[in-house]
């Protein structure tokens, strides 16, 4: 009698497995991402780490030593991972959690565009190897469905008028079981490993992520945003919804209709009059 090997999802598009046995500790290591990662700089040097408090902190005093563009932290597990406005993102080990050091050569006032293009290259990654219903929530949330699976926290320093450093945080619920999540939060969450019904190998993930992620990266840098734009609008889930945007000081409301060219929602209040975003928590009303 022969041994039945159980197997793994790399890609369901693509039918790919690999015998279980062979995953190990989410398969991020440095090495084995590296070894046939078809990039120009992003990757070109990969600290890996078992747990962090985050990797944006890690990320930000490697950049503030002088790191070069392209660096990339990742972390089996973060103890104090946060998202925008200081919100606690919980990390447990399963995800995939990832800092990017840039030093784009825009404008500071561009820079916060990053990180619609980080959503599209984390969504369309997705999209490609996954036969999922994914979608991107204004400003850095994807969507499964309704559900999130992925944000992204793009932070900035500028120094004499120019961008220094910009690190860009990801994080994928890839193998993450859901009741590793609060109660609270189990309704609204949802990982690949849960939606796919199996573990997925994670080193495929961030190479596929990182290719696109670089391609869409120097066309931003080249000054093709508008065309960037069109691919975030094609994967929104929001405009067309009616929603919320929670700002500091208060609450808006109204259809989303579209975002700008400086990735500003642009709402559609009751009144009829149009009002444009810049930040804030969007919560969808209608789906």
């Amino acid at each position: 009698m022969t041994d039945e090997k159980k197997f793994n999802l790399i890609s369901k598009k693509e039918k790919k497995y690999i015998p279980i046995e062979e995953i190990k500790s989410n398969l991020v290591l440095p090495q084995e991402i590296k070894k046939n990662l078809k990039t120009e700089f992003l990757g070109n040097h990969i600290h890996f780490f078992k747990e962090v408090d985050s990797t944006n902190d890690v990320a930000k005093k490697m950049a503030n030593e002088g790191a070069l563009e392209g660096t990339i932290v990742i972390a089996d597990r973060q103890l104090r991972g946060r998202g925008r406005r200081g919100k606690e993102w919980i990390s447990p080990t399963g995800g995939l959690w990832m800092t990017i050091i840039l030093r784009p050569s825009v404008e500071p006032s561009k820079a916060p565009q990053l990180t619609l293009v980080t959503g599209v290259a984390v969504a369309e990654t997705l999209d490609q190897e996954y036969d999922l219903d994914i979608g991107i929530k204004w400003p850095n949330d994807i969507l499964i469905g309704y559900k999130k699976v992925s944000g992204i926290l793009t932070e900035v320093k500028t120094k004499d008028g120019k961008v220094d450093y910009a690190i860009v945080g990801i994080g994928i619920d890839m193998n993450v079981d859901i009741t590793d999540f609060p109660s609270h939060l189990r309704g609204g969450a949802t990982s690949l490993k849960t939606e796919l019904e199996q573990e997925i190998e994670g080193t495929e993930l961030i190479q596929k992520f990182l290719e696109n992620f670089e391609v869409l990266y120097n066309q931003f840098e080249e000054g093709n945003f508008r065309e960037i734009l069109t691919r975030w609008r094609k994967m929104s889930s929001t405009i067309g919804k009616y929603v919320e945007v929670h700002k500091r000081a208060r609450t808006v409301y109204g259809e989303a209709v579209g975002v700008n060219k400086d990735g500003k929602l642009i709402l559609e209040q009751d009144d009829g009059t149009l009002r444009k975003v810049i930040s804030g928590e969007c919560v969808h009303l209608t789906k």
